[in-house]
């Protein structure tokens, strides 16, 4: 049995760890004990259960800054906090003795943090016995602005890493399509296919029949589509609507919204139950984070998505294109989103032909361990 840690710091949304959560089941599956150290705030409704976590002194972005941290106060991270937080890290590190080190995002992402992700680097690679060192990272990242961003992380790579799991399928998504691949970063990477949790049955209550369903992840964001969705909701009283709200303000935005709610409009906090509820739902309305767009294809749910572009995001937009191939998967950009609009656009992803769900392409969790695995073998073979 291996030990596996995996590292991961959500900083707006909860994509990041969700997909980690995902690798750690993965891994505790075959048998290796997986450990998931999350520097992001927790997130109550990602089911954790059975997963080893560690939670760090957490930071979140300051909105769409990500250069701003915020510590689990909201106040402006310090650098006594900044420094508390690597020191625990690295203590975990040593303590776990990790036989595979696993980075979500970094070096391709997470530059703010980088001090941190190459103090944890060097603490597991001057242990007795180094780790095998992975970067995991989703299928579309945010192209480096300029050549040096590209290079500096090439350099992170071939100093610390022996292998980059790339979650997508070659033939779908390379990673070329959205950061530039050199000769040296093209050998070490590991494409494993999309990395879905299982399939979740439908709801043993039919939960959410017959209704839209409007979410926005577990992050701070998302209030110009619930804001959409009420007045779409509103011109549309015979159907039901369901609003989904995440985030750490999600009280008071729930507060909020239900003031001017019409009576055909649920407003809750997200739900654990979620991908369950897809199955009966009428339509999903959502951005186009990688996680959502996985559970709309294992669903077929007909769907309206509205990537996320603030500060210049290009990801989920390139990530929607794609999906509005398939039928009953229309995109709406933010700058064209209104009431109206969103009406029209769900009325056309229900009216598509339904597309059948989708099952292969999905299992990239249990092709991360056999690739890890190999490595593994590899290096001890050698």
């Amino acid at each position: 049995m291996s030990t596996v840690a995996i590292l991961v710091t959500h900083l707006l949304g909860t994509g990041h760890l969700a997909r980690a959560l995902t690798l750690a089941r993965a891994f505790a599956a075959s048998g290796h004990r997986a450990v998931v150290l999350s520097g992001g705030r927790p997130v109550p409704h990602l089911d954790t259960r059975e997963i080893e976590m560690r939670q760090l002194p957490p930071l979140q972005s300051d909105g769409v800054n990500f250069t701003r941290l915020l510590d689990g106060t909201g106040a402006v991270a310090s650098a006594a906090y900044l420094q508390n937080r690597q020191e625990r890290l690295c203590g975990s590190l040593a303590d776990l003795a990790p036989d595979v080190l696993i980075t979500e995002l970094f070096p391709f992402g997470r530059r703010v943090l980088r001090a941190e992700f190459l103090a944890a680097l060097e603490t597991a690679q001057h242990r007795p016995r180094a780790p095998l060192i992975c970067a995991s990272i989703r299928d579309i990242l945010a192209p480096p602005s300029k050549p040096a961003k590209a290079e500096a992380t090439a350099d992170i790579i071939r100093q610390h890493y022996d292998a980059v799991l790339v979650h997508s399928d070659r033939d779908v998504t390379p990673l070329d399509a959205s950061w530039p691949v050199s000769p040296d970063l093209a050998a070490r990477l590991c494409y494993t296919g999309f990395v879905a949790a299982p399939p979740a049955r439908p709801h043993p209550d039919g939960l959410g029949a017959g209704e839209v369903l409007v979410s926005a992840g577990g992050g701070n964001v998302g209030a110009e589509i619930f804001a959409a969705a009420l007045q779409a909701a509103t011109a549309d009283p015979t159907r039901p609507w369901r609003l989904l709200i995440g985030g750490g303000d999600s009280a008071a935005q729930i507060a909020a919204l239900r003031q001017t709610a019409p009576p055909n409009a649920t407003v809750e906090a997200a739900r654990p139950e979620f991908r369950q509820m897809l199955h009966h739902a009428a339509a999903s309305v959502s951005m186009a984070g990688y996680n959502t767009a996985l559970d709309l294809l294992q669903t077929g749910t007909p769907a309206v998505l509205v990537p996320f572009d603030a500060g210049g995001e290009v990801e989920q937009r390139l990530r929607a294109e794609a999906l509005t191939q398939l039928p009953g998967v229309a995109l709406l950009p933010s700058a064209a989103l209104s009431g109206p609009a969103l009406l029209e656009h769900v009325r056309q992803a229900i009216s598509a032909p339904r597309r059948p769900a989708r099952t292969d392409g999905l299992d990239g969790a249990a092709e991360t361990v056999r690739c890890v695995t190999r490595l593994l073998e590899q290096r001890h073979a050698g």
